[in-house]
């Protein structure tokens, strides 16, 4: 399962990249990046992340949540949506 992960960074961004930096993304195994956007101001993240158990995603957020805030959403590809579309047309 795909989900779309809203990041809020809370005040300074420093300290969320620092511990990239120091620590990697600390994602549990079976958790798997996609991809990420920033907004310019560095204070907002949008990223795509892939696993099968939603606790995956959990714990992962767990590794972060005392420096920013979290909305995940689950998501489907364009493919998939249009797959699940298809009958309806």
């Amino acid at each position: 399962m795909l989900y779309m992960v809203l990041e809020d960074f809370r005040g300074d961004p420093a300290p969320v990249y620092r511990r990239f930096r120091d620590r990697g993304r600390l994602a549990p195994e079976g958790l798997r990046y996609v991809s990420s956007w920033v907004t310019p101001d560095l204070q907002r993240c949008f990223q795509v992340m892939e696993c099968d158990r939603r606790e995956l995603l959990d714990e992962w957020i767990d590794q972060w949540k005392d420096l920013v805030d979290f909305e995940v959403i689950p998501v489907l590809t364009s493919a998939e949506a249009a797959a699940l579309m298809g009958p309806r047309l």
